[in-house]
């Protein structure tokens, strides 16, 4: 009853406030001038460009405004009268619009986009410049692609990997500020997937530029604990014809791992794209395989109290991926007049990932008292552990936006989604070095189909004296079943074979406010959000299902600020609320053997995380093109999801004194202390280096608690705090005229786990990149994670231990001293106008 007063109360308002909006509009009707400034090169919105408008008359000042984060400038209340306007921006040449015309009190002139070239000419000597490494704006910065030459050829992973405020450890894991949850743009547009498989599926020539928000405002959905990346594909404003294929091939490895069969790495992708005045019409199309060899190496200890035994598993052996992704996408935009756009699009594909983990343990494996070394028993086995996902998919999306006459815009969005997900694995024990003799053959697989709708509708009143209102409302579905079924030796297993579902439905709205004055820009508003979620679970082997319920109302405000000290400095701060939500995967409360050594599941009643952010930072131009920024921030979250250890039951309560229970469940709170920096250092002209630092304090702090297949309720303390750093350095040396040598290094520290400890992991890149035929053909040499044999790049341990109970430790080793080659030609040199849709649900399950 009390949500139903709200929410009255709240449409009243809404009421008030949209009336108000109407009488601002209807008494402040004028004569304006709007446009939009660009840079030549790549067609890149130039936000702070001025446009000053002066009287043609007597070539007097009127008024100057300057571009907001599209580019884009409005100039309210001007008098008839003949006019002329000037775009600049500071080192590009300024352009000069003549005879605009206003004859009456309310026409509205649009010069729509306006071309500034980058440097000047003077007594035949040329100025040129570079566009930034990375832009700061009110909510985000943003990273040039390009400057990212060892990404050349491989996908976005390898772009933003460079960024200072991501890591990727050595299970390929992407966090941003220390945080594994965050939430993946394309365009823009949400999507709802793992972020490694949707970036896995971006070729990295195709990006343009990648924003990270890491306070979003209100107009974005909440998801994602570290924030947003929005990446920004290739595109432009040039009518004319478009293409570009990128080939690459890796060089034999050099370090083998003694794998069974050589990693393969190659891949082709290919863009065409005809732009006329009324239609933009984009097809591409990619295949990648990227395999990658290595090792596992570990030790296991466990404390079985009951029968006063401890048992050490030794092991050793392959641990490789395969992986092979493959796609075809299209997208037609259609644009009749200066009001309407109308866009369709569609993107299919399969993305298959094979990882093989055939694993010795020694006959060192031992059972033995505890306390003592003498051994009850030794045994050796051969464990082969294949396992493989799969991911087919099909998506469609229409949009539409309309323009109306006063500059207001209403935009509307449809997308729908099914995506195919699953896969076997096979896990068999057999003798060692005899591996005719079975001792066990366990396969387990599911199938898991998933449907997803997200609908948009967003309005934006614009412009106003006091700034831009924008509201909207989205509605998103998500349907997803899996079928599991598990076999051991021929012979189906009742208790661990399941069937699942995981329904989610999503209403919100919300109300920003955005709008500068005087030194300062200013961001806040609010986003109301109903969620309801139902999981169902039965097993094979029982007729009634377990119905598993949760819902909430929920308000997520936001707020940001930017006030310009002086020409070079700008201090910023923000605020934002923001909700990780649960997987299928993260729920699914059935074992699954994930290999020898370990079971893995969910947990059924599993709570969404929500955070609660805060940010302050400030940034300084120098000279010379040199810069420096710093942000400190605080992030709080409660429900703290962590995938942590337990000790492994049978049904009869007897510990299973081979084998790890690995549960995701809700772990309690954490919090994190955090400063950021970085730099943008040009000792000279042609050596510019971009160096990036993260380091903060992460402590969690809860309480674990599980019901094991004995049916006995358990408890497991959580606290844990350590300080984290990273690094990312990036060093580029130009020379000739079309030629450059870049390397990379990128570090992350030690850090604390739930129940253990990550260790170390770092990797050092070094990439040669030149141009030929007018820069049509672009040739990147890449040498990946060097290591020579006196490194130890590319490996990380992981340890995770609970007193008398358990101890692993495993070192994952993956290899280095990679050779690509990467060539890149572009058949019409007009700029790129791709967009493609991306997935908004199934990834996030793969």
């Amino acid at each position: 009853m009390y949500n139903i007063i709200r929410l009255d109360k709240m449409k009243s308002i809404q009421g008030i406030l949209l009336a108000a909006i109407f009488f601002l509009i209807v008494n402040n009707l004028s004569a304006q001038i709007s446009g939009k400034i660009i840079e030549s090169e790549d067609n890149y919105p130039l936000e702070y460009a001025t446009a000053a408008l002066y009287k043609n008359l007597d070539n007097s000042l009127v008024t100057g405004v300057i571009t907001n984060v599209d580019g884009v400038f409005s100039i309210e209340g001007v008098k008839p009268g003949n006019y002329y306007l000037k775009a600049s921006f500071m080192g590009y040449t300024t352009k000069r619009i003549g005879d605009v015309i206003i004859s009456r009190k309310n026409e509205i002139i649009k010069l729509g986009v306006i071309t500034l070239q980058l440097g000047g000419q003077l007594n035949e000597v040329v100025v040129k410049g570079q566009r930034a490494s990375v832009v700061h704006k009110i909510d985000r910065q943003v990273f040039d692609s390009k400057k990212y030459q060892n990404s050349q050829g491989g996908n976005a992973i390898d772009v933003i990997k460079n960024l200072p405020s991501v890591t990727i450890d050595g299970q390929g894991g992407i966090s941003v500020r220390g945080s594994q949850g965050f939430a993946v743009l394309v365009n823009g547009k949400p999507t709802q997937g793992d972020v490694s498989a949707i970036l896995a599926q971006l070729p990295a020539n195709a990006l343009e530029t990648v924003e990270l928000i890491t306070a979003p405002s209100s107009k974005y959905d909440p998801e994602g604990k570290g924030g947003i990346l929005n990446i920004i594909t290739k595109k432009g404003a040039v009518n004319g014809t478009y293409a570009q294929v990128n080939i690459r091939g890796g060089f034999p490895s050099i370090e083998t791992y003694d794998t069974q069969k050589a990693a393969q790495r190659y891949g082709i992708d290919a863009t065409l794209n005809k732009r006329t005045d009324l239609w933009n019409i984009s097809l591409g199309g990619s295949y990648q395989r990227n395999d990658k060899t290595g090792r596992r190496e570990g030790d296991m200890f466990i404390v079985n109290n009951a029968e006063n035994t401890t048992t050490f598993l030794p092991s050793d052996g392959e641990r490789s991926f395969d992986e092979i992704t493959y796609n075809g996408r299209l997208n037609v935009d259609f644009t009749p007049n200066d009001n309407n756009t109308f866009s369709l699009g569609f993107f299919a594909g399969k993305h298959t990932k094979e990882r093989l983990a055939d694993i010795v343990y020694f006959d060192n494996h031992a059972v033995s008292p505890i306390g003592s070394e003498n051994r009850l028993y030794t045994f050796a086995y051969f464990n082969h552990n294949l396992r493989i996902r799969k991911g087919d998919f099909a998506l469609g999306s229409f949009d539409y936006t309309h323009t109306f006459n006063d500059k207001s815009e209403l935009s509307t969005s449809f997308l729908y989604e099914y995506t195919f997900l699953g896969g076997p694995t096979e896990n068999d024990n057999v003798g060692f070095p005899d591996n005719s003799i079975v001792y066990q053959q366990e396969y387990n697989t599911n199938d898991n189909p998933l449907y997803g709708t997200r609908i948009n509708v967003d309005y934006a009143l614009k412009p106003l004296s006091f700034g831009t209102i924008e509201t909207g409302y989205q509605y998103r579905d998500l349907d997803h079943t899996g079928d599991f079924v598990y076999e051991r030796d021929g012979n189906l297993v009742p208790e661990f074979s399941s069937n699942i579902k995981l329904k989610r439905t999503i209403h919100s709205g919300y109300a920003q406010l955005t709008g500068a004055k005087n030194k300062w820009n200013y961001a806040a508003g609010v986003r109301l959000e109903s969620m309801d979620r139902t999981y169902t679970e039965a097993l094979e082997s029982e007729n009634n299902s377990n119905v598993f319920k949760y819902d909430f109302l929920k308000l997520f405000p936001s707020a940001s600020a930017q006030y310009a000290v002086n020409k070079t400095t700008d201090l910023k701060m923000a605020y934002s609320k923001r909700v990780e939500r649960t997987t299928t995967f993260k729920m699914n409360s059935f074992a699954e053997r994930e290999h020898s050594e370990v079971f893995e599941q969910g947990d059924n009643t599993l709570l969404p995380e929500f955070i609660d952010l805060v940010e302050l930072g400030v940034t300084k131009k120098l000279k010379g093109g040199n810069s420096v920024y710093a942000t400190t921030y605080f992030r709080h979250v409660d429900n703290v999801i962590n995938r942590v250890n337990t000790l492994a039951y049978q049904p009869n309560g007897v510990v299973i004194d081979s084998i790890i229970n690995r549960v995701y469940s809700n772990v309690g709170k954490s919090n994190s202390i955090g400063l950021e920096i970085g730099a943008t250092i040009k000792p000279t002209r042609n050596w510019t280096n971009f160096i990036g630092a993260n380091i903060y304090n992460y402590a969690i702090d809860g309480v674990l608690n599980f019901r094991h297949r004995d049916g006995i309720d358990r408890s497991y303390d959580i606290d844990t705090k350590s300080t984290i750093y990273s690094i990312n350095l990036n060093s580029t040396v130009s020379f000739w005229e079309n030629a450059s040598l870049q390397f990379t290094f990128n570090y992350l520290s030690d850090r604390n786990t739930a129940m253990g400890e990550d260790s170390r992991y770092y990797s050092p890149n070094l990439v040669f990149r030149k141009t030929f035929l007018d820069d049509k053909l672009v040739a990147t040499l890449q040498w990946q994670n060097i290591d020579m044999g006196l490194l130890n790049t590319n490996e990380q341990r992981i340890t995770t231990s609970r007193p008398n109970e358990f101890f692993t430790t495993t070192n994952y080793v993956y290899e280095v001293d990679m050779v690509f080659l990467n060539l890149s030609y572009t058949f019409n040199k007009v700029k790129n106008k791709s967009k493609f849709i991306e997935s908004e649900f199934g990834k996030r399950e793969f």
